[in-house]
This record gives C-alpha cells, structure tokens and sequence, in this order.
C-alpha cells in the first residue's frame, strides 16, 4: 500500500511494513532509504512516514520526500519541465534539474485532484446516483458493482480512503471510454487540472510536460488531445516512475554523496 501521513500514522507504516516479507528479508541489511510519497510535503508529516519506516529498517540512514520530487527525478532528461501526478489523486511541479518548486497546492480529492482518478470516480458515482448514465453504461455499472444510495455514500462518508474508493472506478470508466459521455469527462478533468496545474507555470507553454501515474498512462490519447488544444508540448507519459526514479538515484544522488 502507499503510506500518505494525512492518513496513516507511523505504527501502520511499522505494522505494514513488517508484514511484507520481501522487506523484512533485507531490513537488517538495507543503509539507506528513499522515500517518495503522496502528503510528504513538510518535515513534520514526512517525520510520521520516517519514524514508522525507522523501527523496521534500524540501520538506514531514511530519506522521505513529497512525491511531486519522485515524480520530477523519474522524468528528467536533462532539461527543465513541468511534471504532473495524475493517479488517485493530482498535482505538479516544475524541475530545473536542481530545485523542484510549486505554484499551487494539492487539495486532496474533496477541493481538488482535477483529472484524477478520484475526481473521475466522483463524476461517475454522481451520474449513477442523479440518473444521468446511458442505458448501457448504468446496466453494467449496477452488474459490475451492485451498489446503492447507502452503500456509496457509506463508503466516501463514513469510511476511510474514500479517495482510494472514488479512483477504483477507472477500470469501469475506461471499459466506456469510447462513449460521448465518457469523452466529455476525460476532456473537462483534464483541460480542468491544466488550468490549474500547469498554467500556473509562466513558462510551460515552453518546456514539455512530463505526467506520471496511471490515469494518465491509460488515458493519454484523451490526455494529449487536451495538452494540444491548450497549447501544450506532451514529454514523458510514465505509468510508474520507479526505474526512472531508480536511475536518477544512481546517477545524481548516489554520486554525489560519495563526493
């Protein structure tokens, strides 16, 4: 699972941890760590993630960091750009290839998270519930998940990780993703989150845009036809950032803390 510090406390970054098996095999062995995660973006929440991950790697010399750095380190090619998260939830940032700066927060999935897969989960959620799905769309949504009223507004009301809820939808909303409806979603969430996100930056229309994260991989012809009628120059469309993110390490960081 992902460790967000808004959500998780340190004794479940202890407890998961522990039981993934793969980790604890190597915990004893393992001298440094870097962390890369969605609400890591102050010292204190970025503290919770590395207290947690400290009682299980006791060696390690622990790096946590916001996510919105991970996914710049993964893209970059040399020059600077825009990077953008489109997954459960959404944000960006620009890198220069030494300083990753922000214009404008990330407001989690209830005042924000345009183009995400929670913002999509809600359009989809919100139609079935306001009798606005075509025929065919609602048959199968009632097939697939046999949800209601109550059990839906349960689920985003009264439990946690409604944003993890809302984005499980996009399996279902890509299966439709042909359909008018469905078009006009993809067209509005992402044409919303590039007016927001990324014109922020003065000179975006001037370097690419990078986007990681796995709305924007499976939905990217939706996605490039938004970048292009906004004026905008498509780079990487990456699903996970880790061997990206993995190669910076060894070729940036790693050389120089040896130096």
């Amino acid at each position: 699972m992902g460790f967000n510090p808004y959500f998780h406390d340190s004794n479940l970054v202890e407890s998961e941890m522990k039981a993934n098996s793969q980790a604890m095999k190597v915990a004893e062995i393992i001298d440094r760590i870097y962390f890369y995660g969605a609400g890591s973006s102050s010292p204190e929440l970025c503290e919770v993630i590395a207290e947690g991950l400290s009682r299980v790697f006791q060696k390690a010399r622990i790096h946590v960091g916001h996510d919105l750095d991970g996914a710049a380190y993964s893209t970059h090619t040399g020059e600077p750009a825009v990077t953008c998260i489109l997954g459960t939830g959404s944000n960006s940032c620009m890198f220069d290839g030494s300083s990753v700066t922000e214009e404008v927060p990330a407001l989690a999935y209830i005042l924000g998270d345009e183009g995400s897969g929670s913002w999509f989960g809600k359009k989809l959620l919100s139609s079935f519930l306001y009798n606005k799905l075509p025929e065919v769309i609602r048959e199968d949504f009632i097939e697939q998940y046999g949800l209601d009223k109550m059990s839906i507004t349960k689920r985003v009301y009264q439990e946690p990780n409604a944003n993890v809820f809302l984005a499980s939808f996009m399996t279902f909303i890509g299966r439709h993703k042909s359909h008018p409806l469905v078009q006009s979603w993809l067209d509005e969430g992402f044409k919303a989150f590039l007016d927001v996100h990324v014109a922020c930056f003065e000179e975006a229309p001037r370097m690419p845009i990078h986007f990681v994260g796995s709305v924007a991989y499976h939905f990217q012809d939706a996605l490039n036809k938004a970048c292009n009628d906004r004026g905008y120059r498509v780079g990487n469309i990456i699903k996970k950032p880790i061997d990206g993110l993995a190669k910076y390490h060894v070729d940036f960081i790693f050389k120089a803390e040896e130096l």
